[in-house]
């Protein structure tokens, strides 16, 4: 039995965070057996969320988790895609996790108006003397990533047109096909799923809300993954 370490849940969403949202989904997709516990960031391998227990091992980074569990059981999520097919759902992955994550991590860690809900979220029941060091130090940290990754080095205004133009490239090449790969979902539709459902479902206003909650085809494309795997 697989163990998927991540943190609870929020909004009826399966998670807050994109990566953990996209494993929990895949894993459902996969139908590969699993269960969830509580996150204890301080065994996972990389640092990060989320991460899993196969075995007596423990794996981090979620593309390298997929891998893993692709090689040990049976998966049949890609296997119809062409070599052509793969790259592209590659490169919308990397569309996804390497530029729109980051648009969403700032409109909800540094945006004035939606950082307090999320300090609220993750450190509201920290004792009180905490609540005034811990949330203001991990902020500093995500600013500090940011920057490094480039993004936050523009105006708000530029970060949120960056995002659209994302936004605006999904919706087109999810077009009218039920999934984003055709009429089968794949493990691209795990990662889209989880980005779109999180800037829909949850109560963090800004313009990649306003566009997918605009764009009917999202908004049923959420839906409908919704429906097929988080149904009980």
């Amino acid at each position: 039995m697989i163990t998927l370490y991540q943190p609870k849940s929020h909004f009826g969403l399966p998670n807050l965070s994109p990566f953990c949202m996209k494993l929990e989904t895949w894993l459902r997709m996969s139908q590969i057996p699993f269960e969830t516990k509580a996150l204890n960031i301080s065994k996972a391998p990389n640092g990060k969320m989320p991460y899993i227990k196969d075995g007596q091992d423990y794996l981090g980074d979620t593309t390298l988790i997929i891998e893993h569990l692709r090689q040990k059981y049976p998966c049949e999520l890609d296997q119809n895609l062409s070599a052509s097919e793969l790259a592209v759902s590659l490169a919308m992955q990397r569309l996804f996790e390497n530029h729109l994550n980051f648009a969403m991590i700032y409109s909800r860690w540094v945006e004035p108006q939606q950082w307090p809900k999320m300090r609220a979220l993750f450190f509201g029941d920290l004792p009180a003397g905490l609540k005034q060091i811990i949330p203001a130090l991990v902020q500093k940290k995500v600013v500090r990533d940011l920057k490094g990754h480039g993004l936050s080095k523009h105006p708000t205004e530029t970060i949120y047109k960056m995002a659209i133009a994302d936004l605006t490239a999904i919706r087109n090449f999810l077009a009218d096909k039920p999934y984003f790969m055709g009429e089968q979902p794949t493990s691209l539709d795990a990662i889209a799923y989880a980005y779109l459902a999180n800037l829909l479902w949850t109560p963090f206003e800004n313009p990649m809300q306003s566009f997918v909650q605009n764009n009917p085809k999202l908004v049923t494309y959420c839906e409908r993954m919704k429906a097929a795997y988080y149904s009980n």
